[in-house]
């Protein structure tokens, strides 16, 4: 079982950048998808971005262009490097796991088993 970590969040202008991490423990995530989702308050949980064992890539349409997934497997660790950051990006953003082979993720949160305690993301002047 795997357990995951999020980090990097805090308040920032907007057009600024952020990177948040997602480290695990517990197992490795090369077998995982791991997926970014945020939450504003009074909204309903969003997949953003996530990544599949394989490497492909899903992106949320708003984010496309801006936001950029990755992982590295020695670190055990996913990444979203978040630029050009608008007052809608506001949210506490978490990061869910879940093992799969598949070589295409998706952005459901029904599909995600582990689950972190989230970090804030705020954006504003």
């Amino acid at each position: 079982q795997v357990q995951v970590v999020e980090s990097g969040g805090g308040l920032v202008q907007p057009g600024g950048s952020l990177r948040l991490s997602c480290a695990a423990s517990g197992s490795s995530l090369a077998n995982y998808a791991v997926g970014w989702f945020r939450q504003a308050p009074g909204k309903e949980r969003e997949g953003v971005s996530c990544i599949s064992s394989t490497n492909g890539t899903t992106y949320y349409p708003d984010v496309k262009g801006r936001f950029t997934i990755s992982r590295d497997n020695a670190k055990n660790t996913v990444y979203l490097q978040m630029n050009s950051l608008k007052p809608e990006d506001t949210a506490a953003y978490y990061c869910a796991a879940v093992g799969s082979l598949y070589r295409l993720c998706m952005l459901l949160p029904r599909e995600y088993d582990y689950w972190g305690q989230g970090t804030q993301v705020t954006v504003s002047s």
